[in-house]
């Protein structure tokens, strides 16, 4: 329940929303793009005074040339219009390529910071996180982010610059025709869009966090096939997903169905303002208040005062997206990450003598898991741990490769404690082979330099030889070049343990670390494995977690883990002489054998394997 049952109470973290702080963060990355900006800021600036030129010249045309019949004026006066409009929109398209590219460095430089942040958090973090709700962190609202950077900024900014300049050049021409229409449309506007703001924002939220659940949900799903299938849960599964399905459904028509209002709302809105200006101006043209061409510039520059105004309330529905999207991808980046005391100082070559000094933790508070645990392993001392399950071994473990910190008490190595010693140090001096091996999407021979980035091929092939991979990775269709699929899938589990065994070979670590390393393999593949083991082991301090007695039976100290206490220790000949748990385990082994011949007592034994 540690670690397990915590990802379940935890799966959406609602912070407080902080626009106008996530709007400055956003700019501290995009102001980076400081060319890309000033040189859009000049193309915005050309295209809203290109813009505000054809309306005069559209005046020009009805009052002095269209209705005097001034053919050549005329002429020359379309052929002007028609530069401008080209011009204008020639620089739209300019400023909105330069501006996507600006917007696509400014993501590349936020999501980088994103996966580095995500690479040095702590693994508590990620045990109150699912999956695939932190891959749509990384993916949708990154790409909400983009849209807007890509698609939006210029004309938010024109479309604001645009206003103010049509709102100016109207009341230079017509004070009155000018504040019929800004007044008309402005508090339009503001009236129907209100309401709007207030709801939007909180529904596009509940829509992502939606999402993410299904991408979790969708990530998980994938992962166990193989367990789907063998329990025959398809359906089950399949109507699990669509209740996750049905609730990102629902909650996207909330947020597009406010989304889609705006639009619609606008076009209103404009068309009611055009026709109270026509109105207008069509009776103080009768009154010879104004004229024709005043009147045509003024329902353009209405339709210019309208546009900007309706694309930003468009766009509003998009911007919160991307808030709410940017909210949840600064939350990651403000967690705190894996930090190490200020007064940690290098680490020499070590020896391997590791203590643990009435050592207390738990993952949640109120739920000891270890209590007071002592230990004392000496430079090549191999130590077993044994016990039930989710009675602390691992956890022994995760806090000697500083996974987690010790909650009382303290572990230390040749007489330094370790949270004086830098984590990325100390976990080069550690080798660690797990019951679950992880092998990247990749070639065999890069799988395992993954351990020694620097190792030479022929360091390669000797390492997969100490691990007995060298046989079967030379029967590979292309040997050491063979491409692995994602996690090592189309390589069986031993295939997988023994390249795992390989790269810790060539890490040479000074402490190591076996998880289970046998528990999932036949009788024939262990044998291989287990050799392998051996020759890892020589030399270096081992710490063992085994389910079958024939990996620990000569280890130097076994101890019995059971609640998080160390309720036996000694050798495999002391503890049987103490006829406590482990010598109920061995007999129980020893029956089983009798009443089984075909079976190993190590490998088939319930009772043990039930640890």
């Amino acid at each position: 329940m540690g670690r397990m049952g915590a990802s379940h109470a935890h799966r959406e973290v609602q912070r407080p929303q902080k626009t106008r702080e996530t709007l400055l963060r956003i700019w501290f990355y995009l102001r980076r793009q400081k060319i890309s900006l000033f040189l859009t800021a000049l193309m915005v600036v050309g295209t809203v005074c290109l813009d505000l030129v054809g309306p005069i010249l559209l005046g020009e045309v009805i009052d002095r040339h269209i209705v005097t019949r001034n053919l050549t004026g005329l002429s020359r006066l379309l052929l002007l219009m028609l530069l401008v409009y080209v011009s204008s929109g020639a620089l739209y398209l300019l400023q909105s390529h330069v501006m996507a590219g600006a917007a696509q460095r400014t993501m590349r430089d936020l999501r980088e910071d994103l996966f580095s942040k995500l690479l040095h958090l702590p693994l508590n973090f990620f045990d109150r996180r699912i999956q695939g709700e932190l891959m749509s962190r990384l993916t949708s609202d990154v790409e909400n982010i983009n849209q807007v950077l890509s698609n939006s900024v210029t004309q938010i900014v024109s479309g604001s610059l645009s206003t103010v300049g049509v709102a100016i050049a109207m009341f230079c021409i017509n004070p009155i025709l000018a504040a019929i229409s800004v007044l008309t449309i402005s508090l339009l506007t503001i009236l129907s869009n209100r309401w709007l703001a207030a709801q939007t924002r909180t529904r596009f939220r509940q829509q992502q966090a939606s999402l993410g659940r299904l991408y979790g949900f969708i990530e998980e799903t994938i992962g166990v096939q193989k367990v789907v299938k063998a329990y025959g849960q398809e359906n089950a599964f399949t109507a699990k997903f669509d209740r996750v399905n049905e609730e990102f459904r629902l909650a996207a028509i909330r947020a597009q169905s406010f989304s889609g209002l705006t639009g619609p709302m606008m076009n209103a809105i404009h068309n009611a303002a055009y026709a109270i200006v026509a109105g207008a101006g069509g009776i103080m043209a009768v009154l010879g208040m104004s004229t024709v061409g005043v009147i045509a510039m003024f329902i353009s520059y209405t339709r210019q005062f309208g546009r900007p105004l309706n694309e930003i309330a468009n766009l509003y529905n998009l911007l919160q997206s991307a808030l709410a999207g940017a909210e949840r991808v600064f939350e990651i980046i403000d967690e705190i990450p894996e930090v190490d005391a200020h007064h940690v100082t290098a680490l020499r070559k070590i020896r391997g003598d590791i203590i643990f000094e009435a050592v207390s933790f738990s993952y949640r508070d109120g739920v000891p898991v270890l209590k007071e645990v002592s230990l004392h392993a000496r430079p090549g001392q191999t130590i077993a741990l044994i016990g039930p399950t989710g009675a602390g071994k691992t956890t022994i473990v995760n806090l000697l490769t500083r996974f987690y910190e010790t909650g009382s008490g303290k572990i230390l190595v040749d007489g330094r404690d370790i949270r004086e010693i830098p984590k990325v140090e100390l976990r080069r001096q550690l080798g660690i082979v797990l019951q679950d091996t992880f092998l990247f999407s990749g070639t065999v021979r890069e799988n395992i330099r993954y351990g020694r980035l620097d190792a030479t091929d022929e360091e390669i092939r000797e390492a997969a030889r100490l691990s007995n991979a060298d046989t079967f990775i030379h029967q590979l269709p292309l040997g050491y070049d063979t491409i692995l699929s994602e996690r090592g899938s189309n390589f069986s589990h031993g295939q997988r343990q023994m390249l795992s065994i390989a790269r810790t070979i060539l890490a040479d670590p000074a402490i190591l670390i076996l998880d289970e390393a046998t528990s999932s393999v036949d009788t024939r593949t262990e044998k291989h494995i287990q050799e392998a083991m051996h020759r890892l082991m020589e030399g270096r301090t081992s710490f063992v977690i085994a389910h079958r007695l024939s990996t620990i039976r000569g280890a130097d100290q076994i101890l019995v883990i059971n609640h998080g206490e160390v309720t036996e220790r000694g050798t495999h000949a002391e503890l049987l002489e103490q006829k406590g748990f482990y010598w109920r385990i061995s007999s129980n082994s020893g029956k089983k054998s009798r009443q089984h011949k075909t079976a190993v007592p190590e490998e088939a034994c319930p009772e043990f394997i039930a640890l």
